[in-house]
């Protein structure tokens, strides 16, 4: 069940759960803060780390409002559109055949039946998506889990409104955000190792963070460009 703890004017929302550690996040888009404690820990405990975390999440949230946020996508021609970090325009062709995308060097060419909605226009190009995924993420799979000597089981794709990526340890499963596609490949290499990290280390303990160090000592970086970079920012190709 979930509890609140109120700090002045900012509403954590914990619960409680069967972890051997405090974990706290700042959500995406709107800074909404939740934390999740051990069953047994003293509620005068969790206050104390949450307040110990008080700068870290006005930081976090500050950074969430001056982020740029890419508008909701219509579907419709002319609109601007992101591909493995790079700017696309859309073209749109109806024609009484069955749905399709293809890429040009320009353009991502939505071909849908005369008529089609939003909806059915977002079922096409999600469709899409995950099917670029697929092309790429079982060999990154692969290599990193020769690398960590590790071994995934499966592996998900789907939208997620608060992550780019989970993992349970127990089921050897990674999930991964469709919305990855949108961001350079190097981004959506990062996040599936941050996953696979997870299969040694569950936490994101000192443990965790040595191995990351150890394995991709650049993910800091990557995680801030991650974060940072708006899906409707514009990169150059090349």
């Amino acid at each position: 069940m979930s509890e609140q703890i109120k700090l002045g004017d900012l509403t954590i929302f914990m619960q409680r759960k069967r972890v051997k550690h405090i974990y706290l996040r700042v959500l995406v888009p709107d800074g909404r803060v939740t934390l999740v404690a051990p069953i047994g820990i003293q509620l005068a405990v969790i206050h104390a780390f949450a307040v110990s975390k008080l700068p870290w999440i006005q930081k976090q949230q500050t950074k969430l409002q001056l982020q740029v946020r890419e508008a909701p996508r219509q579907l419709v021609e002319h609109e601007s559109h992101m591909l493995w970090g790079c700017h696309y325009v859309l073209q749109v062709v109806e024609k009484p055949a069955k749905p399709c995308v293809l890429l040009d060097q320009q353009s991502i060419i939505l071909q849908v039946r005369p008529g089609s909605d939003v909806s059915k226009r977002t079922a096409v190009m999600h469709a899409w998506h995950k099917s670029l995924l697929h092309g790429v993420v079982p060999d990154l799979i692969g290599e990193w889990q020769e690398r960590l000597d590790v071994s995934v089981s499966a592996y998900f794709l789907q939208q997620m409104k608060t992550r780019w990526g989970s993992c349970t340890p127990r089921a050897r499963h990674i999930r991964l955000n469709t919305d990855l596609v949108r961001k350079p490949k190097n981004l959506l290499e990062y996040v599936v190792v941050h996953e696979m990290v997870h299969l040694l280390e569950a936490s994101h303990n000192k443990r965790f963070v040595a191995l990351m160090d150890r394995h991709y000592p650049a993910w800091r970086e990557a995680a801030a460009e991650l974060n940072q970079i708006p899906l409707s920012a514009v990169r150059p190709r090349g």
